[in-house]
């Protein structure tokens, strides 16, 4: 223990230079949400809520307004009726494509969960969107943003372009808003009747600009990641044009009603609060990771981002390299979280992936990756996916624990 308390001291000193970084944009990005509360004229008044079929909302169409206001689009949906973000991603590509359509994802392979909404594998999921007839394309332009000839010609034939902003289970990196400007400007040079849609998991108030600034037609994501501040009990969000949002909200609820009806049920205080408070909370985040690679690259293990790296994303990942230090680290990582951290955590088989997952998440709300949280995939190269933190001295707690279990063997 000694030698890792001497270790987690110069671990903070490395990364501390690279917290002012995170520190910048959380003002920038606080700054942005206050000056849109008062444009919309935000008041106690509107946090009641609604009940039954939640007509005439005033706190959700503020609440929509607001978001609307601080991504700069025309228009948002912000219900806690998504189960997750995969479900508000869904409902955005369910916007944008029809059968005989074709979609094509500029990030490679997209997040496990995702691949069976788009229906990828023999045969495709009922109710997918190609069980449906939608065609799909993969290319994976991060390291090069410069299309081939056959990659332009694909976007010129697809309805819609999805861009995945964070890395998901593999070890490709996160792109920035800059690249994401770029990609849209490649692909509406190409193919100005595209509709970009970007997964915007785990980036939001990373930088100080979302997608949507930059020409994305859709971002969506969830509640109980960043803009939830860690106080969003659950939910997702669909961000963009009018029209698009529209049908959205009709793919999450009928069409006729889309987001007409959705009662709020007096959640709406926290949903503003989470809001507010998401720029700090994702800096805390951000900061607990970069302290988390520090400390694990002197351990020894290879980690990605560096402690030094610009973030696009709150996610940590950690090569351990075996099944069994994989559960040693989110055993530890539990046991040094405020809630459930006498439980020991166990692989399983969760729905939506094509291997055991393994899950430490000792949190207040169940499965928030805002709050100090990690899985992984049980298969090579044993990599965890660390996220979250609502704060960077029980974050820096937790990770000193999962690393205090990792050298007690």
């Amino acid at each position: 223990m000694s030698n890792l308390h001497t270790l987690a001291i110069k671990a903070e000193q490395l990364a501390k230079p690279y917290f002012d970084v995170s520190d910048a944009v959380s003002e920038t990005c606080t700054a942005n949400i206050l000056a849109a509360f008062k444009r919309n004229r935000v008041s106690d008044s509107i946090f009641a809520g609604t009940t039954g079929y939640g007509y005439d909302d005033t706190g959700r169409d503020i609440l929509e307004r607001v978001y609307a206001d601080v991504f700069g689009a025309e228009s948002a949906l912000v219900r806690m009726d998504f189960v997750n973000g995969t479900h508000a991603i869904a409902c955005a590509l369910f916007a944008a494509l029809a059968p005989g359509d074709l979609l094509v994802s500029l990030t490679g392979s997209p997040y496990d969960t995702l691949r069976g909404v788009i229906g990828v594998g023999s045969p495709p999921k009922w109710g997918s969107l190609a069980f449906y007839g939608v065609k799909y394309a993969e290319l994976n332009i991060l390291d090069q943003l410069e299309l081939t000839a056959p990659d332009a010609e694909l976007i010129r034939s697809a309805r819609t372009v999805y861009i995945q902003r964070g890395r998901g289970y593999n070890d490709r990196r996160a792109i920035s808003v800059d690249e994401i400007a770029e990609a849209i400007a490649q692909v509406k040079c190409l193919n100005p009747n595209a509709v970009v849609i970007v997964d915007n998991c785990y980036g939001e108030f990373v930088e100080a600009r979302e997608p949507t600034s930059v020409g994305a037609d859709l971002v969506a994501g969830s509640l109980i990641k960043n803009p939830g501040g860690g106080l969003a009990p659950r939910g997702g969000y669909v961000i963009g044009r009018t029209e698009l949002v529209s049908r959205a909200s009709e793919r999450l609820t009928v069409p006729g009603i889309g987001g007409e009806c959705g009662a709020t049920l007096g959640y709406n205080r926290l949903l503003f609060q989470g809001l507010f408070n998401a720029p700090h909370a994702t800096a805390q985040a951000l900061k607990t990771a970069a302290f988390a690679a520090a400390l694990f690259e002197l351990l020894g293990y290879k980690v990605a981002p560096r402690y030094s790296d610009v973030r696009r994303d709150i996610i940590q990942t950690i090569e351990l390299g075996s099944p069994e230090l994989l559960k040693r680290f989110c055993k530890g990582l539990q046991s040094g979280s405020p809630i459930d951290s006498f439980a020991a955590p166990e692989p399983w088989a969760m729905p939506g992936y094509d291997c055991d997952v393994i899950m430490a998440a000792g949190t207040f709300v169940q499965g928030a990756s805002i709050e100090l949280s990690a899985d992984a995939p049980l298969r090579e190269p044993y990599r965890v996916f660390l996220q979250g933190g609502l704060t960077y001295e029980s974050g820096k707690y937790g990770i000193l624990s999962a690393a205090s279990e990792l050298l007690s063997s």
